[in-house]
């Protein structure tokens, strides 16, 4: 069973996605930050929106960037306050439910803004460390969140997708451990430490590849990086 690296997979379905849709069709980048997806979208009349308030240190605490350009946005709001006077074909809304305060309200607010038979395109974590800290308010949600609030909104589910499985999840963080321990860690490093971990990584990668072909990623049930989902809102 080949690796599958979170934001590598995570950016190939959100390209096939955006290309996959009508040209000349709107879209609305929500939570947009520094454009990333916009190249996808030439084809489209793209518009990009952020709160474009996280700088790349943020307060410091968990995982940054360093940097974060927000320079190319179309318009700068709150999420909540989006003006309603239009709706698009597309709302597109990649890795932000975790940093709004009120993800449920979130949707319900992407569902406005979708025109009646337009589509949501929508990715989150199942499970994340604090990142872009303090706007994390959320660790994630599961294919349960979006079955019932987007049925409940009047969409149809036409694709959710699982983003990797268990033992990719475990193969990421193991891998993670030199950069956190050397974030946190008070003395020097130990020699034996380091061979432990690469044990442990190349423990998990070996179980995945060797049970992969009956596992068949059902293991993604029980953890993933995240849910890629499409939804598209019923006509009028």
């Amino acid at each position: 069973m080949p690796r599958i690296k979170n934001h590598a997979a995570r950016d190939a379905w959100i390209e096939n996605a955006l290309r996959a849709l009508p040209a000349g069709s709107s879209l609305l980048d929500v939570g947009a930050g520094e454009c990333a997806y916009k190249p996808h979208c030439a084809h489209l009349e793209y518009l990009a929106q952020d709160i474009a308030e996280y700088d790349g240190t943020g307060d410091g605490a968990g995982l940054h960037t360093g940097q974060w350009d927000t320079s190319r946005l179309d318009f700068v709001c709150d999420l909540y306050d989006i003006p309603e006077h239009r709706q698009f074909d597309t709302v597109f809304c990649s890795e932000v439910l975790e940093h709004v305060t009120d993800p449920v309200r979130a949707l319900e607010k992407l569902a406005r803004l979708t025109r009646p038979g337009g589509r949501v395109i929508v990715t989150a974590p199942f499970n994340s460390i604090t990142h872009f800290a303090p706007y994390h308010y959320c660790t994630g949600f599961s294919q349960y969140f979006y079955r019932l609030h987007f049925e409940r909104l009047g969409f149809a589910i036409e694709e959710l997708t699982a983003n990797g499985g268990y033992f990719d999840v475990m193969d990421q963080e193991i891998g993670r451990l030199a950069r956190v321990r050397k974030q946190y860690r008070a003395g020097p490093r130990e020699p034996l430490t380091w061979i432990v971990m690469q044990i442990a990584r190349l423990n998990a990668r070996l179980i995945a590849r060797l049970d992969g072909a009956r596992m068949a990623r059902r293991s993604s049930e029980l953890q993933c990086f995240g849910w890629h989902v499409i939804a598209r809102k019923a006509p009028e």
